[in-house]
Order: C-alpha cells, then structure tokens, then sequence
C-alpha cells in the first residue's frame, strides 16, 4: 500500500500569512503565518480530505505535475509531501478489540515469553501493510 503522496499546492502571500490549496482537491486548503507552517497545516487538511474520500471509496486524483499549474502573481507552487502511515498514527489511533485465535504452541511460547499479543499483532500488521510502500 502507498503511504507517501506528493501533491502539487499553490501558495498566495495575504496580509498575515499564507493561503494554501490544492488545484487537484476540490475545497482542500489550509493558512499558515508562514511558508512553513502553512504547508505543515496543509498536510493535516490534506489528510482530513484523502481519509474523507477513501471512506466514500470515491477515487483520489492523481496529482498535476508542477509545471503544468498555471498561477498568478503573487503565488508560487510548491510540492507538499504526505505520508498517510505518520497521518494516521497521529489521527486514526484510536484502539479496536479484537478476538483471534491461534495455535496453542504458539501461545505457550509467546507467554513464556511475556509478548504483548497486541503489539505483536500491530507490529506485523504494520510490516505488512506499510512497509512495502513508497
């Protein structure tokens, strides 16, 4: 599964900071009193948006290349990066429970050895799912 995205933004000076938006995301954009931080805080509408769109299974668009993004004066494009895992981890965390079963074996070892069944489990759910991105 993908987790990193890079999605074109155009950025506009107003009088205390910056606009940012996405011309490929509809409505997605976010204001910082600097260059920096407005592109840290886009990242956070960015995932709000994506997280939005994949619960509605609608598709996500594929980002402009940045020197297709006709802007005014007074704006400039940057390329903003986001990472979907480090969104979620911080956003979407909350705990599930969860029953299993596995094989009694594997249970005896695993207590002899004091493992934490839950962080066992999202240890490889994470090696699963996130570590073949990029």
């Amino acid at each position: 599964m993908k987790t990193k995205h890079y999605y074109t933004a155009v950025l506009q000076k107003e009088d205390n900071g910056y606009m940012i938006w996405f011309p490929d995301l509809d409505g997605c954009n976010s204001f910082g009193e600097s260059v920096s931080e407005a592109i840290e805080k886009s990242k956070e509408a960015l995932g709000l948006y994506l997280e939005v769109l994949v619960e509605r299974n609608e598709d996500i668009a594929e980002p402009s290349n940045p020197e297709t993004i006709k802007v005014e004066e007074g704006q400039f494009v940057a390329v903003v990066e986001f990472d979907r895992l480090v969104y979620q981890k911080k956003y979407c965390s909350t705990p599930v429970e969860k029953v299993l079963t596995i094989p009694m074996y594997l249970n005896t070892l695993a207590e002899k050895e004091q493992v934490n069944f839950s962080s066992l489990l999202c240890e490889a759910l994470e090696n699963r799912y996130y570590n073949q991105s990029v």
